[in-house]
């Protein structure tokens, strides 16, 4: 019942062939935030900004001194 046998050498090879891979990885999935998803979040921050400043304005009315 003993562990399976796995040398030292062995270790830094198997992690040094995953490394490509891992990168590639890793550079699509910036890829994908920093064009596809942050754009859409941004776009949706700004304008569920604007909503709620237009929806304020329509129940208190524009800012300013009072009308005369």
């Amino acid at each position: 019942m003993a562990p399976e046998e796995v040398s030292v050498p062995d270790l830094p090879l198997q992690q040094h062939e995953e490394l490509p891979r891992s990168r590639w990885r890793e550079l699509l999935t910036f890829l994908v935030l920093a064009f596809g998803i942050w754009p859409i979040v941004a776009v949706g921050v700004v304008g569920g900004y604007g909503f709620l400043v237009w929806m304020y304005q329509i129940i208190t009315g524009p800012p300013g001194p009072p009308g005369h």
